[in-house]
């Protein structure tokens, strides 16, 4: 005979086999995307978003999220809507094949996908362009390192790594190639991130730049738990660093950079990384502790509504204006609205273009480049600002909840 318990359990089951939803067989349930939007506690379907309706994913928005979405000269009903025009430029040029991404730490994973988009490319006409952010946590290596150490660890590459401070987005990439006359382009990534960059170069295409065809490529499936070129990742490498497993490390790096080079980015990750004060795996390496990176997520420690953060795979800094089951939706300053998972993105506070902090090459006391950046403090020096800079970005450490 049944218990009053299992009766009602039951009926938390049939609410959500109604709905669509599917069981993970420890009271977790999934969307038909496979979005964990619900479990069940005390015989009820619990949601994560706390206004979640039954049938419904994503509720109204309320009024704090109305205001930070709309623009300023908007009723705040208004989703943000983008006006810009690409400026009028004569298509001379073919297409442009393009890899955009964190490269943190590049990897023997990230030949594969280099050597991919070169055979991909029309006329071996491709770039590759490491993205400019850094923290300490996720990406540790600042955009001048990486290319550095990209440009030895892929040397028939070298020529087509681009080192450029302007971008900083993918957009910043689309806008350049527009300008300079591309009539299309193809973007390379992962196969994870396929529907993401679809959607996101789609809608702005025609408002930020120009072009015939837009072609978002898979560069194939990644398995981070594989022993093979396929399954060496970022993440591992990070891991491998905070641990001090030389020896993992050493798996990830290719046979292109020698013994001594490939310390020596053991080295730097790890004093970026500021190992010795303590660091969690879901913050370094979240496909590796996912559990602790939804727990902070669900309880609202990390990514709270009106917060600034950056998508680390296409570059765009936006305020969260929603929080959905494992994603968030942003809104940049231009009004770019952008879909971000959770796994994907770190929190900043932005007022500019200038990151702050020192950077980890110029972190040693008593070094030439730390008594540089220092002087670049000091008002009137001979590498000093001659101004007050007070568009700054900030990141926040977010180890201590």
């Amino acid at each position: 005979m049944k218990t009053f318990i299992n009766f009602i359990e039951s009926l938390a089951v049939q609410q959500a086999t109604r709905m669509g939803l599917k069981s993970d067989g420890h009271g977790g349930w999934y969307d038909n995307k496979g979005e964990f939007v619900a479990k069940t506690d005390k015989g009820q379907l619990k949601f994560f978003n706390k206004r979640q309706k039954v049938g419904q994913q994503d509720p109204p928005q309320s009024d704090k999220e109305k205001r930070l979405s709309a623009p300023v000269s908007q009723p705040a009903q208004q989703e943000p809507t983008i006006t810009m025009q690409p400026p009028e430029v004569k298509k001379t040029k073919g297409t442009l094949t393009i890899a955009f991404g964190r490269f943190n730490p590049p990897t023997t994973g990230h030949e594969k996908l280099l050597d991919t988009v070169a055979s991909s490319s029309d006329d071996n006409d491709y770039m590759i362009i490491p993205s400019r952010t850094q923290d300490k946590k996720k990406n540790p290596l600042d955009a001048d390192t990486k290319v550095s150490v990209m440009q030895k660890m892929f040397p028939k590459h070298k020529d087509k790594i681009i080192n450029d401070k302007n971008n900083k987005t993918i957009f910043d990439v689309l806008k350049k190639a527009h300008t300079d006359g591309y009539a299309n382009v193809r973007i390379l990534g992962g196969a994870d991130r396929v529907k993401e960059f679809e959607k996101l170069t789609g809608n702005y295409n025609g408002k930020l730049y120009q072009f015939d065809n837009v072609e978002i490529k898979s560069a194939g499936d990644r398995d981070p738990d594989s022993d093979d070129v396929t399954g060496m990742s970022a993440s591992k490498q990070r891991k491998a660093a905070a641990e001090g497993d030389i020896k993992t490390f050493m798996k990830g790096v290719p046979k292109s950079l020698s013994q001594k080079d490939a310390e020596e980015l053991f080295k730097k990750i790890r004093t970026a990384m500021n190992i010795k004060e303590g660091w969690s795996l879901w913050e370094i390496a979240p496909k590796f502790d996912w559990k602790g990176l939804r727990e902070n997520y669900v309880s609202e420690k990390i990514y709270r509504v009106g917060q600034m953060v950056e998508n680390m795979n296409n570059g765009l800094v936006g305020r969260i204006i929603r929080r959905g089951a494992n994603h968030l939706i942003c809104v940049t300053e231009d009004k770019i609205m952008f879909k971000s998972w959770i796994k994907d993105v770190s929190e900043a506070i932005v007022n500019g273009t200038t990151q702050s902090g020192v950077p980890a090459d110029q972190r040693l006391i008593g070094t030439d480049a730390h008594r540089r950046y220092v002087e670049k403090l000091v008002p009137g020096s001979s590498y000093g600002k001659h101004f007050i800079n007070k568009y700054r970005i900030k990141k926040i450490d977010t180890s201590n909840g």
